[in-house]
């Protein structure tokens, strides 16, 4: 029975997706600009230039992608890609590596791949961009816009009707607490004083964006880190399927994150902050391995010019930490139109655009 009612409600979600996209196809962006931060889930580029394993601009990565390989940790579209689509962008947002002229007035990717809410995340990999620095980056494009602009209220006001993307921590899981032969975080902090201290650090970071305009956020929760089948390999799982101590340690950061959302939107004037975990139906995939033969990078990422599955279209995990296009356009769906609480408090993309 649970299983009929999430089958129509995925169908009823896609219907209004699809009326959605039709009524907008040549209409303008339901918002001005769309601002992105976050990790390896949504950088588009960023890491490109950086001496780090963290980076992804070879074959087969961006094999389904017009341009192949980009800097997507991804076989084609990552999750960001049909957002801005959703939103009715024409082109995805340039990452901030490429970012200049008047390509930056429809918004930008800050996204790196290894990056963490903490500056020491992902270090063991090499040269990254953390949230603080994103944020940064950021500081410097409103200075380019306001010069573009030629008006700092303008600006401003532009900035308070731009959508502001925010997907982070599952490396400062994964990349730090985790990796005790590389960081201390698992000895000074037990779980519960590690998500009060990152979910502390990003409701700073948060008022800061705040600060200098933004007034929209998407929030993302942490996805069932302990399922990836690079996690999996390296941890074991002690019977259960998944490794438990992962999820555990992302759903309590989540508990924590969803009361921050709320208590944001009551302390800040005119703030529009929603909490997003988008969870759809897996069960015509296969969940339980990866699309291409991993061993890059740190070892969850594809070989280079390796040979990829055939049917894409049907895997989970391109990799052994990143999802398929496939599986990005579904988390991506969820999050721009479901109507479920559970997965987007108190509303989802469509209707924060729409505030």
């Amino acid at each position: 029975m649970a299983y009929k009612l999430l089958k129509s409600l995925e169908v009823v979600a896609i219907s209004v997706l699809f009326v959605i996209l039709q009524n907008s196809a040549n209409a303008k962006p339901q918002v001005p600009c769309y601002f992105i931060f976050g990790d390896s889930l949504s950088d588009n580029g960023n890491n490109n230039n950086l001496n780090t394993l963290a980076k992804v601009n070879y074959s087969p990565y961006g094999i389904d992608f017009p341009k192949g390989p980009t800097g997507r940790f991804s076989n084609g579209k990552n999750m960001q890609d049909y957002i801005a689509e959703y939103l009715g962008f024409t082109r995805s947002m340039p990452p901030f590596a490429e970012s200049k002229g008047e390509n930056i007035l429809n918004g930008v990717n800050y996204a790196s791949g290894a990056a963490g809410i903490r500056d020491e995340t992902g270090k063991d990999l090499g040269d990254r961009i953390p949230l603080d620095k994103q944020i940064q980056n950021h500081k410097i494009i409103i200075l380019r816009l306001s010069k573009l602009m030629r008006n700092n209220i303008e600006t401003i006001l532009l900035l308070n009707r731009c959508i502001y993307s925010i997907q982070i921590g599952s490396n400062d899981y994964i990349n730090n607490y985790f990796k005790p032969e590389f960081y201390d975080t698992s000895r000074r902090f037990t779980q519960m004083q590690y998500a009060t201290l990152l979910v502390h650090q990003l409701s700073n970071q948060l008022k800061t964006l705040y600060n200098n305009g933004a007034r929209k956020f998407a929030v993302y929760g942490l996805s069932l880190i302990g399922c990836a089948p690079f996690a999996i390999s390296e941890y074991g799982t002690n019977g259960s399927f998944c490794v438990d101590k992962l999820n555990n340690a992302a759903a309590l950061f989540n508990e924590m994150l969803m009361p921050l959302i709320h208590q944001l939107n009551n302390d800040l004037p005119y703030a529009k902050f929603t909490y997003l975990t988008p969870s759809p139906n897996s069960t015509t995939f296969v969940t339980n391995g990866t699309c291409c033969t991993i061993g890059g990078g740190g070892g969850e990422l594809c070989l280079k010019n390796s040979k990829p599955c055939s049917n894409r279209g049907r895997f989970l995990f391109w990799d052994g930490f990143h999802p398929t296009e496939a599986w990005n356009e579904k988390v991506a769906e969820r999050a721009y139109s479901s109507e479920s609480s559970l997965e987007a408090n108190p509303f989802n993309i469509h209707k924060l655009a729409k505030l």
